[in-house]
């Protein structure tokens, strides 16, 4: 089993406690970095329930997502060939099916922010979000045609959409807890995804559509299938599982008493049964 349930390496300078993976019944864990810079824990589990638990503490800046309406778009010509994987087809992301579409859609408007801004706004208009129409072999163009999904859905139509007019585009997995939102629902992992524009990547949320405190990166790669919680090798039935991030020092409601330890940092706890 491979799961990638760590705090991104990119963040590793904000981690104030260690971020390892613990396992009931206590197993063997070794660490190694795939092709897309992740952190992948991997261990051989044994026929029967296995647990598999982490939490960390991390800091995380108090302003919420970075907004530059200036950055601008790459020509294709000008990329570094480490950004050209993201604009072709992945499993989730038919950029060929969707490329007359997105021309359709969004080729007239001025290249840079405001196009992807544009593109995140009307994913966010036009798909209705419903966990009951969630499945794990729905892609881009069932999106597009269904107009309904949950925030990976969200985020793989937005990121075709991009990749079809030449914005490498790449699928972000990661915590984000309720902090300064007043909504407050059952935590889930979050998906958004990321944008290369000027010379740098850029977090956009189709699903949200509003820059939000406290996002904490796990992991980023083509889509979904690159940065799935857990990759088994057989079966294995996920039977439970339950995700907290929280501020530390505002009321936690999810979390178990010992975890509140008073800080201002963001808390990202997670367990799941297999």
């Amino acid at each position: 089993m491979v799961a990638l349930l760590q705090v991104h390496p990119s963040r590793a300078q904000d981690l104030l406690e260690p971020d390892e993976l613990q396992t009931e019944p206590a197993l063997p864990v070794c660490y190694y970095a795939d092709s897309f810079g992740n952190r992948c824990a991997r261990l051989v589990a044994p026929p029967g329930l296995i647990r598999l638990t982490n939490s960390t503490l991390v800091r995380c800046p108090d302003d919420p997502d970075e907004v530059c309406t200036r950055a601008r778009e790459r020509a294709v010509g000008e990329l570094p060939d480490e950004m050209l994987v993201y604009l072709l087809n992945s499993r989730y992301c038919e950029v060929d099916r969707l490329s007359k579409i997105a021309y359709e859609l969004f080729g007239h408007l001025a290249p840079g922010w405001g196009r992807v801004q544009a593109i995140c706004d009307w994913v966010h208009e036009k798909v209705e979000f419903n966990y009951q129409q969630a499945r794990p072999t729905k892609t881009a163009l069932d999106v597009y045609t269904e107009r309904v999904g949950v925030c990976r859905d969200y985020q793989h139509l937005a990121i075709t959409f991009c990749r079809a007019l030449n914005i490498p585009a790449r699928y972000a997995a990661g915590y984000l807890g309720d902090i300064h939102v007043p909504l407050r629902l059952p935590m889930d992992f979050s998906a958004w995804f990321e944008v290369y524009l000027d010379d740098r990547w850029w977090t956009f949320d189709a699903r949200n559509n509003v820059p939000r405190v406290g996002r904490i990166l796990m992991a980023a790669g083509r889509d979904a299938s690159d940065v799935a919680i857990t990759t088994s090798f057989g079966r294995a039935d996920l039977v439970y599982f339950f995700v907290v991030s929280e501020e530390e020092g505002a009321p936690l409601q999810h979390l178990e008493p010992d975890l509140n330890q008073g800080s201002t940092t963001s808390r990202s706890t997670a367990t799941l049964s297999v």
